[in-house]
């Protein structure tokens, strides 16, 4: 099977650092874990939000954050997109002026980690957005991205406390992103996508976060018709992925999963009695991520 084209780094030392204490027996112990820093975004001279994140591909992170709250839109310019470490702040340019002001003063936050995002810019494409009919989810294929992403290196297997998302092809996971923030770590792909100029198209979502309204409507906005998780659902999030006619599947491990909406698309080609168990792989992380 091929490489991912982007993968996690879990031996980046940027992204955690080695921390002192005593586990359960008393014993000295070190454990590994990430780290948070505030990273500042501007929209050309508008300060907007700061985001604590671990640090990684700021410029994703900027970009997909933008779309996500539709201070972009799909045919704005970026002229540049520029990154400075020594300060933590991230300058996305545009050709022409947006009209990010005004979403500026809508601040109802969704139930995504640290700090949320604004509920009332998400929501203005979400009613018009036709998701792909025809797109289909086979249950091999399924079993086949669970068993890869849950093996992949990660700081979510060896550090805990973080959040991924994958984008996905048929069996095939393409860019898998974390954060401490389920909603930065999908921003990130949204950023990616709009960046290097992929589509949709055949493609469904990976996170291992619970399936809340803002991934459900995040997902949407993306287009991608397929949103699948190991983590469960809120109620808000079946209910708008029922709106949408998102595909929403959850609680999926080893042979096992639930889908709440959009069951139409399952095309069941694989025996469950098949499928080999995951394991205990999740070293440093937590069943409730």
């Amino acid at each position: 099977m091929a490489d991912f084209l982007v993968a996690p780094d879990p031996d980046d030392p940027a992204l955690t650092r080695s921390v002192e204490g005593i586990d359960h027996t008393g014993a000295r112990v070190v454990s590994r874990v990430p780290v948070e820093r505030p990273l500042s975004l501007f929209l050309n001279s508008q300060e907007i939000v700061t985001m604590m994140t671990i640090g990684d591909r700021p410029e994703c992170l900027a970009v997909g954050y933008l779309l996500n709250q539709n201070m972009l839109r799909p045919d704005d310019v970026i002229e540049a997109v520029d990154y400075d470490p020594e300060i933590d702040v991230v300058v996305v340019r545009t050709t022409t002026r947006t009209d990010f002001e005004e979403k500026l003063r809508r601040r109802t936050l969704t139930s995504g980690c640290a700090q949320g995002t604004s509920f009332g810019n998400m929501m203005e494409r979400f009613e018009t957005i036709k998701l792909d009919p025809a797109a289909e989810l086979r249950t091999s294929w399924l079993y086949a991205l669970s068993r890869r992403i849950n093996t992949q290196p990660s700081l979510y297997l060896t550090a805990g406390a973080i959040h991924g998302c994958v984008l996905c092809e048929q069996d095939r996971p393409l860019v898998y992103m974390e954060d401490v923030g389920r909603h930065n770590a999908i921003d990130k792909i949204a950023g990616w996508m709009h960046l290097n100029q992929v589509g949709p198209q055949g493609k469904l979502f990976y996170t291992t976060g619970r399936l809340t309204s803002e991934m459900v409507i995040k997902c949407v906005q993306m287009e991608i018709p397929i949103l699948v998780s190991r983590s469960g659902f809120t109620a808000w999030g079946v209910e708008l992925a029922r709106q949408a006619n998102l595909t929403l599947i959850g609680r999926a491990k080893g042979s096992r999963f639930l889908c709440l909406a959009g069951e139409q698309r399952l095309r069941f080609d694989a025996d469950p009695a098949t499928v080999v168990s995951e394991g205990r792989e999740r070293r440093g992380a937590r069943e409730d991520d």
